[in-house]
């Protein structure tokens, strides 16, 4: 493999990396903002709570779906990492 087919491949791999870090930091701001969501649904009336939602300020909540996206995101994104780091062993040898 020449030298600088890994570079370029490398730094793909690099930008890959970082979309996949921020949708990781993307589902953990969900996961906050639903736990935020469902204790407010708990103390707001509900009509405030209709009204809110009507704005879309106040969103159905599936922290199920969300933790699962999180773990997968995560697997992928050590993923991604294994082949950086075989890519730049590669590079230095």
């Amino acid at each position: 493999m020449r030298t600088v087919d890994l570079a370029i491949y490398a730094d793909a791999l690099a930008g890959e990396a970082a979309a996949l870090a921020a949708r990781v930091e993307r589902a953990r701001s969900r996961l906050r903002e639903s736990a935020i969501e469902r204790e407010a649904r708990r103390e707001l009336p509900r009509e405030t709570i209709a009204r809110l939602e009507g704005l879309g300020l106040l969103r159905p909540g599936d922290e199920r779906s969300l933790r699962v996206e999180l773990r997968r995101l995560k697997v992928d994104f050590a993923a991604v990492e294994a082949l950086q780091t075989w890519v730049e062993s590669r590079l230095r040898a």
